[in-house]
């Protein structure tokens, strides 16, 4: 499957797909997390990472392309809108980029996969949805309930 050029959305909400991964087929027999698993997540966190520092390649390019004094009020705040838009998606994935080498470290340790708070395995298919998951679902709806009230205080 060849890898689709790949939107902003889809480096941020990234899915199987877009990356050009097929889904994990975890064998009777295979422990969780073991080498063969590791590998897969390896994979697909390195190919995220590698899809964001295109992008940003982009937009150093972009904005030194587009980068134009307009002598028109309204041209000149409307490319500065859309530079302001584009570093503001670039903050999000430089976010990203930390979390992804977080997870990339924690493969090393052989530690990922494991939530941080009870322990317990995350689940191969919420890892594949969000590769840089550190929470088990029970304690990440835990963790939401708690920001949840602590915000309506």
């Amino acid at each position: 499957m060849a890898v689709k050029e790949i939107r902003e959305k889809d480096i941020l909400e990234p899915n199987l797909e877009t990356l050009g991964i097929e889904p994990y087929k975890i064998k009777k027999t295979e422990e969780f997390m073991g080498p063969s698993m590791l590998a897969h997540f390896k994979n697909i966190l390195t190919r995220m990472r590698d899809q964001i520092m295109k992008g940003v390649d982009r937009t150093v390019t972009h904005m030194r392309e587009e980068a134009i004094n307009y002598a028109d009020p309204n041209d000149r705040a409307s490319q500065e809108e859309d530079f302001r838009l584009e570093l503001r998606a670039r903050d999000r994935e430089r976010n990203l980029l930390k979390k992804i080498e977080e997870a990339l470290e924690l493969i090393n340790t052989k530690e990922y996969g494991f939530c941080e708070v009870c322990g317990v395995e995350i689940g191969l298919r919420r890892l594949e949805a969000r590769p840089t998951a550190t929470l088990c679902v029970d304690c990440k709806a835990l963790e939401e309930i708690r920001e949840r009230q602590k915000a309506s205080d």
